[in-house]
């Protein structure tokens, strides 16, 4: 009986992650591996996505939470990031690290955040590149 439940349920096509938002009294179902960035605009967030972009009522924390089961990371109180689309991490002289993300946008990681960078990066790389870097506030 196991056996046949299991045959059925890979038969199923999985359906990819959809999520609701209300943009210009529509509501739109995107798929959340396909959001670049996140940022934040007074009252507002710019959602932006691979193809368009949305202004959305909404806080950044509460997209940040919504977003995280999908790989997306904060790494500045009005920037959240889909980690899929960072190119480059770059450490500056001054030890600021900036991202760059795929089409060449840059966000500079301020040190509140900066132990999310530690964490994402740790995750992609075995050993620990960012052993050196800070993450309490100076």
């Amino acid at each position: 009986m196991e056996a046949a439940t299991q045959a059925q349920n890979m038969s199923i096509p999985r359906q990819a992650p959809r999520m609701a938002i209300k943009t210009r009294g529509r509501i739109l179902f995107i798929d959340p591996r396909e959001i670049i960035a996140v940022e934040a605009e007074r009252n507002y967030v710019l959602l932006q996505h691979r193809t368009s972009s949305h202004l959305l009522r909404e806080s950044i924390s509460r997209m940040a939470e919504r977003l995280e089961p999908y790989g997306f990371v904060r790494i500045h109180r009005s920037v959240v990031i889909n980690t899929s689309y960072v190119e480059q991490i770059q450490r500056w002289p001054n030890g600021e690290y900036v991202l760059r993300i795929r089409g060449g946008k840059e966000y500079t990681v301020t040190r509140t955040y900066r132990k999310n960078l530690k964490l994402m990066a740790n995750s992609w790389i075995p050993h620990n590149v960012f052993a050196n870097v800070r993450t309490e506030a100076c």
